[in-house]
């Protein structure tokens, strides 16, 4: 039940949001991460999921973080969005 209500309500999030191709970020990748939950605790346990399960948040907020600051810089500097995507990757890695 739980589960199903996060999915849905990321879908409704992605439903939201512009562009559309953004929003399906927000469709497909809580799917992916429960599923990927369920079948860990299935084969390694609970603690191991745990675990896992922290990674994926970290994951997210760094994702955040180098989504808002490569935003930010091509807003302000007006710069190419390759080049300057490619070169705040860092921050999402660190």
């Amino acid at each position: 039940m739980i589960s199903g209500t996060v999915v849905s309500l990321f879908a409704v999030l992605g439903d939201v949001l512009r562009p559309k191709s953004f929003a399906g970020l927000f469709r497909a990748a809580p799917s992916i991460a429960l599923a990927t939950l369920g079948s860990m605790v299935h084969e390694h346990g609970n603690q191991y999921a745990a675990i896992e399960s922290r990674s994926m948040v970290l994951g997210g907020c760094a994702f955040f973080i180098y989504a808002s600051v490569s935003s930010f810089a091509l807003r302000r500097f007006s710069a190419s969005t390759l080049i300057t995507t490619l070169a705040l990757l860092p921050i999402w890695l660190v």
